[in-house]
């Protein structure tokens, strides 16, 4: 079981994901995803300090590097601030499918980026099993019933379009940096800490230049989206984050990776539970592709 805990914790990421942006769209419908996102960072580092404290007996981590601050540092701001606001602005032009496709590239930048930096080389099978992962939950989202976009303006689709990719290639990049952070025998939890302080750090900056800091403290004022949102900021930066650090430090950043790209096949039921979707034959057969990909992960 040991030789497969980074697999088992990148499973675990995408299954707190899953659940996890079920409890933040409904939070950003009622006070938006940009106010969520600066909440969610926030809630999520007081949970892993209060983590790091019932673990170690200290709120913070001990030991700390310019190394650590730096690959951490680093891995917070392009993945959480540059990643995910690529990624929410690209929702908001193409829609939640097409932006969806573009963030399945997340495990292919990973794999290039980690051989590149880190000296991760892939077999054959693994390679394989990964592209019929992939192929997998490509199909899951394209079969998805087809919503109208609010806007289509052609340079605004091709923004859309480019946001999308580099949502991915910012997931991609934090995750390798991260990776990078944990190689001098840093603890996964520590590493989260510094990486979402960071992170909360400079969104949080930015929301005081543009003046959004009254309106987000203000939003706290709606118990059901900041109860929505505490959900979310508890199974997204707090343990899902967490177990995709366990991950990356126990397996191939191109493997974990392409595990960690499950939601789109795990919300197919919680979708159709919580937001009434239709479940089509195209998601069903994408599912059970996917699933053959994840269990060749596992036996190659």
């Amino acid at each position: 079981m040991n030789q497969y805990i980074g697999e088992i914790a990148a499973l675990g990421t995408a299954f707190c994901w899953s659940i996890g942006s079920i409890f933040f769209t409904i939070s950003s419908r009622k006070i938006g995803h940009n106010t969520v996102n600066r909440l969610r960072l926030i809630a999520g580092l007081i949970l892993l300090m209060i983590a790091h404290f019932v673990l170690t007996g200290t709120l913070w981590p001990q030991q700390i590097t310019y190394e650590h601050w730096l690959w951490f540092g680093l891995s917070g701001i392009i993945g959480f601030v540059i990643g995910d606001t690529l990624l929410f602005r690209s929702f908001v032009i193409v829609g939640p499918r097409l932006a969806m496709i573009m963030m399945a590239l997340v495990p292919v930048f990973s794999t290039l980026i980690a051989w590149l930096f880190l000296n991760e080389v892939l077999i054959l099978p693994d390679i394989v099993a990964i592209f019929i992962t992939l192929g997998g939950i490509s199909w899951v989202i394209l079969s998805r019933q087809k919503r109208k976009p609010a806007e289509k303006i052609k340079d605004l689709y091709a923004a859309g379009l480019l946001c999308g990719i580099g949502g991915a290639l910012g997931q991609a990049i934090g995750l390798v940096f991260s990776k990078k952070g944990l190689m001098t025998g840093f603890p996964p939890l520590a590493g989260n800490i510094l990486r979402i302080c960071v992170a909360s750090l400079v969104i949080w900056a930015i929301a005081a230049t543009s003046s959004k800091l009254a309106p987000t403290i203000g939003s706290i004022k709606n118990k059901r989206a900041f109860l929505a949102m505490c959900g979310g900021a508890f199974l997204g930066p707090f343990l899902g984050v967490w177990l995709s650090l366990i991950a990356v430090d126990n397996a191939y950043v191109g493997i974990a990776s392409t595990l960690m790209a499950l939601p789109p096949v795990f919300l197919i039921p919680l979708s159709h539970w919580v937001f009434k979707e239709r479940i089509t034959l195209g998601s069903i057969l994408g599912t059970i592709v996917t699933m053959i990909g994840v269990t060749l992960i596992f036996l190659l």
